[in-house]
């Protein structure tokens, strides 16, 4: 078990005075690509995807120190943009900030792992039978195309971990729901950062993911039913699997 939130201001204090920025942090399990920058929204939208990203991978591990200065040049922003997505980051529990010791990638505990579930058990079934209502003809082709990438991805670690937050944020955007969206997003990213601290223990990634098929496939096909029940389920295998091997 990692230690609490709390304790990342002195983990991070001895991870180095500099910190981090969205390069450091060399891979801790997962080998996620990055996401990138480039995209619609503001510059702190930008800069709040490419932070995000290296947050929930564990690129930035857990207790790394945050600087703003060093995101700020590498992304060739300026300081404003960044300091408005670290302010959304620590809104979202990705980081935790102390007075004149700095900002921190929060510690990701095992405690965590059945408030996340408690939530997600409610709003995942409740995103994916909306989905099967609401979705339109371009929702249902773009869920279409993930089927036939599921279908081709490798098993690969980096490969999987990507397509399953593709997925999941394809079934969210579905629900036209923007609140229940952005939660979801928010809830789905600490449940990425407790599976990847885990990764090298959890022989079953591949079939985790592959069961988004059926789900997939429910929803393409308006099956609110069933897409609320396979997403629950869903979510009840990934807390028994990272128990399982803690």
């Amino acid at each position: 078990m990692t230690s609490s939130t709390a304790a990342g201001g002195s983990a991070g204090q001895d991870a180095g005075a500099q910190g981090v920025g969205v390069q450091d942090a060399g891979v801790q399990g997962a080998g996620v690509q990055d996401a990138g920058v480039q995209g619609a929204g503001t510059l702190a939208d930008q800069a709040y995807r490419a932070v995000s990203d290296r947050l929930v991978t564990l690129r930035i591990r857990p207790g790394e120190p945050i600087n703003d200065e060093r995101i700020a040049a590498e992304l060739g922003f300026g300081r404003t943009p960044v300091r408005e997505a670290l302010k959304r980051l620590e809104h979202e529990r990705l980081i935790v900030s102390y007075s004149r010791r700095g900002t921190f990638a929060t510690e990701v505990q095992i405690a965590d792992l059945g408030h996340v579930s408690e939530v997600r058990r409610q709003l995942e079934p409740l995103a994916a039978g909306l989905a099967a209502q609401r979705a339109g003809a371009a929702d249902r082709a773009a869920l279409e195309e993930l089927l036939a990438q599921l279908a081709d991805v490798s098993d690969a670690g980096t490969d999987l971990i990507r397509l399953d937050m593709t997925l999941h944020r394809a079934i969210y955007a579905a629900t036209r729901n923007p609140y229940l969206e952005d939660t979801l997003i928010r809830y789905d990213n600490l449940a990425t950062r407790i599976w990847c601290l885990f990764l090298d223990r959890l022989p079953g990634l591949a079939g985790h993911v592959h069961e988004h098929g059926p789900l997939l496939r429910a929803v393409i096909e308006g099956d609110a039913e069933k897409a609320a029940a396979l997403a629950e389920g869903h979510v009840t295998g990934f807390e028994a699997a990272v128990r399982g091997v803690i």
